[in-house]
């Protein structure tokens, strides 16, 4: 009996003196961000944009004449956005196809997939942009075109493995920059 008390006693001296442990959640470091601003950029294909001044452009060589691709290079963030120019040219339904297949492609591993429209008649350009949440290996895509001559697509990839909590800032910062890419748009050659 005696030995039954003091086990009795000791486990609750030992629960009632401890503290109550609970894990600390994950912490990611700071990413400290630029300041946001932008300059000119023009293509070897018919089309400009801005594009900020962190940012570098890496031509891709291309064997076809109506196609054009370009890496918009984030080091700081080790990202890249991966663009293409397609001309139009009675093919537009199969470019929207591809790109819409591009973001779907990902719909096994993301969350969901918000697609948003966007119109801008002054620059002749509309378009839609993918957000696609959860641990995908792009969480931003979009197209813009001027329906009949220019079609301009973009994927986002981080080059580190996708955590959509630690990319999450990041991926608000380089979002707004894909925002004035878009609203800054321009087909070249006018038409």
């Amino acid at each position: 009996m005696k030995q039954i008390s003091f086990l009795l006693l000791f486990s609750l001296l030992i629960t009632g003196c401890a503290e109550n442990y609970q894990p600390k959640p994950r912490g990611y470091y700071r990413i400290d961000t630029p300041e946001k601003s932008y300059k000119s950029y023009t293509a070897d294909c018919p089309v400009s944009f801005e594009i900020p001044k962190y940012s570098r452009v890496e031509i891709i060589a291309g064997h076809e004449t109506d196609t054009c691709w370009l890496n918009i290079s984030y080091p700081r963030f080790k990202a890249k956005l991966h663009c293409t120019y397609l001309a139009v040219d009675g093919n537009l339904d199969k470019y929207l196809n591809e790109s819409y297949a591009f973001a779907f492609k990902h719909e096994s591993k993301a969350n969901a997939i918000k697609r948003t429209p966007f119109h801008y008649p002054e620059h002749q350009t509309s378009g839609l942009v993918y957000d696609l949440e959860g641990s995908v290996a792009t969480a931003l895509q979009f197209y813009a075109t001027d329906s009949a001559h220019h079609f301009f697509r973009g994927s986002l990839y981080f080059n580190v493995h996708p955590n959509p909590d630690s990319l999450a800032p990041v991926l608000a910062f380089l979002r707004e920059d894909v925002e004035q890419l878009i609203q800054t748009l321009t087909w070249v050659d006018g038409e």
